[in-house]
């Protein structure tokens, strides 16, 4: 069992409620993917630091190759007593582009659930707005690969995962307002999240503001700049403006970032394997922004970070970044 100093020292972290499942959803989770996408034992470990920390919502996907590590973890803690359910946590996964096709969904979540050896997700998105040839899990995805994805049939799909129980609540990941709206027009149980990346250099506010509008939870997957990602790199945790926030309230770049979001009522994703930063990331709470920081993070000059350029192909179904974002870039 784990020693009552350890669950002192445990964070609480605020939940949102998805009203569609009334489910209750930490609104801050952790990320799972690793550069380069694979599992590994200390994929798991720093799963558990991260449960033995407060953490209880974990993000990962088909693509990253950590659905085993998060499963093994999430097993460890059950047995060690450190939580009592899996009902405890809440766990999302991803439906990569090969399987985005109206007959592999449900058997994609299935493989999906015994990665985790679970019975059930909280939340599965649809990862890309992009379909590709079955069987392939390659990353990138081949040019020549990429289809049209339908988004009514590949719905109806994600539907039929929550009526069977297979998971609480479906949404999506990196749609635009233009994406999102087509799938609201067509589905009968519309998308719970959208998963986009969303930082201080990187506001989405006109994708927000739609969200919203709809009833639509955002998400924000590399809320920090996603540093040691494929594609990321260190301009948000470099961004002047924030170090001088950061230096005058004694906080980490990192929990400025974080506790900006929190405040424009966003879910976070952030991935960290470091205990002690994995820490201070949820170490948000009981502290914030002035207006005249808020403001001057409002400022900053905007740019996407996460181009899409690997989802993108001259003679595929997506040709350009414009039709990828829809004008969003």
């Amino acid at each position: 069992m784990d020693s009552s100093s350890d669950v002192a020292s445990m964070i609480s972290v605020p939940e949102v409620v998805i009203e569609s499942s009334n489910q209750r959803m930490p609104v801050v989770g952790l990320g799972t993917a690793a550069s380069p996408f694979a599992g590994s034992e200390a994929t798991k470990q720093a799963i558990l630091d991260a449960i033995k920390l407060g953490y209880r919502h974990f993000d990962t996907a088909t693509l990253y190759q950590t659905e085993e590590s998060l499963g093994d973890a999430i097993a460890e803690a059950l047995s060690l007593g450190i939580i009592k359910s899996r009902d405890e946590l809440f766990v999302t996964s991803k439906l990569w582009c090969s399987d985005a096709h109206h007959d592999l969904v449900v058997p994609a979540l299935q493989k999906s659930l015994e990665n985790l050896q679970l019975e059930y997700l909280d939340l599965y998105l649809i990862h890309w707005p992009v379909s590709a040839k079955p069987g392939s899990y390659e990353f990138p995805v081949k040019k020549e690969d990429f289809l049209p994805m339908d988004f009514k049939s590949v719905w109806a799909a994600m539907e039929e995962c929550r009526n069977l129980g297979l998971t609480k609540s479906i949404g999506v990941s990196n749609f635009s307002c233009k994406k999102l709206g087509e799938i609201l027009t067509k589905a009968k149980i519309p998308p719970a999240v959208n998963q986009v990346e969303m930082n201080p250099l990187w506001q989405q506010n006109k994708l927000r503001e739609f969200c919203k509008e709809k009833g639509v939870l955002l998400t924000a997957y590399a809320p920090l700049g996603a540093r040691g990602a494929i594609w990321g790199n260190n301009r948000v945790m470099e961004c002047e403006e924030l170090k001088q926030i950061a230096d005058a309230k004694g906080k980490t770049v990192a929990q400025v970032c974080l506790r900006w979001a929190y405040e424009q009522g966003v879910i976070v994703v952030v991935k960290s394997f470091n205990k002690q930063r994995m820490k201070e990331n949820l170490e948000i709470f009981n502290w914030e922004l002035s207006d005249e920081e808020s403001n001057k993070i409002s400022e900053i000059p905007q740019s996407r970070g996460c181009l899409g350029e690997d989802y993108i192909s001259l003679n595929g179904p997506i040709k350009s970044m414009e039709e990828l974002w829809d004008g969003e870039i």
